[in-house]
């Protein structure tokens, strides 16, 4: 332990005892010697203003009258507890295109500056930790931080949204519900009020958006997951079927430790491949993530997903005819 965890663990045991804690009983708890454990009382009594009593013979313990009321100040955590938060929040900084960097810039001061002073001034190499973004979409900053606070605040939002498949944009109003990441972007859940349909929209095509004063429509977490969890992907919906799909035993291995939906099945089959049931409402999606397999991916059944299958990639072959 460093000095900060052991000051914690030492406030954690008096808080916790009864009667006095002798010294080699907290030798033996904080892992360290007779004279740091001295120490470590003197700084928790002296610096801190913990109710300490007792001596070396009879043992130290918090003042009764005094114990329910102290607490540490300020935020202690351990090392490892700080580099895990560091790292989140290094993966928060980049999941929607950097949008969320200003926002945390002053925790990671913080953790910093946290980390500095455990480590009695030594620099740790942060640098270490790298989150490489991949296929992540450019947002706008303004509209991501109005559509998270609609959703937190339960308002409702208006917005432009201009659909990727059409390329038309709309002006809608909606009740936000969820805002998902998903593959590396950022999806909002919602009840689109001109079509009195539960929607989600891509945050990346989302401009102009503006927190109402109303109040935003509250759909039952029931409904939602229903909705925008039954299917597979983020092209959800309720599951129009099951899709089976077999993996020869080169990608079997890695398969096998893949989550593609709540409600998957897989099994080894005798020769070392790997079957996987899929249950999915659209098959763009699912179709997308079976092909990126190649020839190490078959689609068993349906009939009519196997036959898109079959189009996508006689297409595909067809870009390459000499």
């Amino acid at each position: 332990m460093d000095r900060h965890e052991r000051i914690h663990a030492l406030h954690r045991i008096f808080k916790s005892s009864r009667y006095a804690v002798t010294v080699p009983s907290l030798q033996e708890q904080l892992g360290c010697s007779r004279a740091t454990v001295y120490r470590d009382i003197a700084y928790l009594r002296d610096a801190l203003m913990a109710p300490i009593v007792g001596d070396g013979d009879a043992g130290f313990r918090y003042d009764s009258h005094d114990d329910s009321r102290f607490e540490l100040p300020g935020l202690w955590l351990s090392s490892e507890e700080l580099h895990a938060l560091m790292a989140a929040q290094a993966l928060m900084g980049h999941t929607g295109g950097n949008v969320l960097n200003s926002a945390l810039a002053p925790l990671q001061s913080r953790i910093e500056k946290l980390l500095e002073e455990q480590a009695g001034g030594r620099r740790w190499p942060m640098e270490r930790i790298r989150v490489l973004a991949h296929k992540a979409r450019r947002l706008d900053e303004h509209s991501f931080r109005t559509v998270a606070s609609a959703t937190l605040e339960r308002k409702e939002l208006s917005f432009d949204y201009r659909a990727r498949s059409t390329d038309e944009t709309t002006r809608r109003r909606v009740s936000p519900q969820r805002l998902t990441h998903y593959r590396g972007n950022w999806y909002l859940d919602a009840f689109d009020h001109d079509r009195e349909a539960l929607r989600s929209f891509s945050v990346d095509r989302i401009t102009g958006a503006k927190m109402l004063e109303t109040s935003a429509r509250d759909v039952p977490d029931a409904e939602l997951d229903r909705h925008l969890a039954g299917g597979y992907g983020i092209f959800s919906g309720d599951p129009k079927g099951t899709a089976t799909i077999r993996f020869n035993a080169k990608s079997a291995r890695w398969v096998a430790d893949e989550h593609w939906h709540s409600r998957q099945e897989g099994r080894f089959l005798p020769d070392g491949s790997y079957e996987l049931k899929v249950p999915y409402s659209n098959g763009r999606e699912l179709l997308m993530d079976i092909l990126q397999y190649g020839g190490d991916a078959e689609i068993i059944e349906p009939r009519s997903l196997r036959e898109q299958a079959r189009t996508l990639l006689t297409l595909a072959a067809s870009n390459y005819d000499a």
